[in-house]
């Protein structure tokens, strides 16, 4: 029976986490293989429970048949460990004799610790890097275009379907940074820069709706683009004034805030 405080880890290639207990509820996020959380709550038919992902503080419901348990020793054990993180766009892990695929930002756990001899049974075949590793922007800008034409999708994670933020926080955290989820909650991260002229490629770009809420983030790159995840993950024109999509003629993304993440 799961219960309040209990650990788990996503044991699935891509689980959906879901803003209400059940199937038709809008998806929030998503765990990729190897993200650990905690439980909050167990719905009261027992079909759903409530999680906090531990690396982002995201809450949201996921499947109870989902579920994989783990210990509070090997929860902890994780949070000081410097697993791997998958940096092929998909590749396969062989687990409990079956393979499995898994997508860019999996994390794997790679480790020589005794107390993971329950991965005993594991085997990767892509190429992995150091969650701890910081990287440059050009390693970031590589890991970016990976995504290149990977299709919008809200609450995604997964070069199948992702979002903005969730766009940005899978490259940065390739590259050894951390992000908070959503676009609202990252513009309060880094170093503010003050105009797009004294920006850097790397830096985050963040734009409002008409409410003056920040709802888009994407990376600066050179010339004056920038690559984001609208309608799929693709490079576009920006000035002083926001995203020009050069199709339609117009400014489609209003220009508030950049920020500095990158060292």
């Amino acid at each position: 029976m799961i219960e309040e405080g209990q650990k788990g880890i996503s044991r699935l290639s891509v689980i959906p986490v879901r803003k209400s207990g059940a199937d038709t509820a809008e998806m929030v996020t998503q765990l990729l293989f190897g993200d650990h959380y905690k439980v909050l709550e167990v719905s009261e038919n027992g079909k759903w429970i409530k999680i906090k992902i531990h690396f982002d503080g995201y809450e949201g419901w996921i499947d109870v048949k989902q579920f994989h348990a783990i210990t509070d020793e090997y929860f902890d054990q994780i949070n000081h460990s410097d697993y791997k993180i998958c940096t092929d766009l998909t590749a396969s892990i062989l687990y409990q004799k079956s393979l499995l695929p898994v997508t860019i930002g999996s994390i794997i756990p790679i480790n020589t610790n005794e107390i993971f001899k329950i991965e005993e049974h594991l085997g990767f075949n892509g190429e992995a890097k150091s969650l701890s590793a910081r990287r440059d922007f050009e390693y970031c800008k590589s890991i970016g275009m990976k995504y290149l034409n990977a299709p919008y999708m809200w609450g995604g994670k997964s070069p199948f379907g992702i979002d903005c933020s969730g766009y940005t926080q899978i490259v940065f955290r390739i590259c050894g940074y951390h992000l908070f989820r959503d676009a609202s909650e990252q513009v309060s991260q880094g170093k503010s820069v003050d105009s797009l002229e004294n920006s850097k490629p790397g830096d985050l770009a963040f734009f409002r709706n008409e409410e003056r809420k920040v709802v888009h983030v994407g990376i600066l790159l050179e010339n004056q683009t920038i690559l984001h995840a609208s309608g799929k993950v693709k490079i576009e024109l920006i000035d002083e004034n926001g995203i020009f999509n050069i199709e339609q003629k117009s400014y489609t993304h209003y220009l508030t805030d950049i920020r500095r993440i990158l060292a």
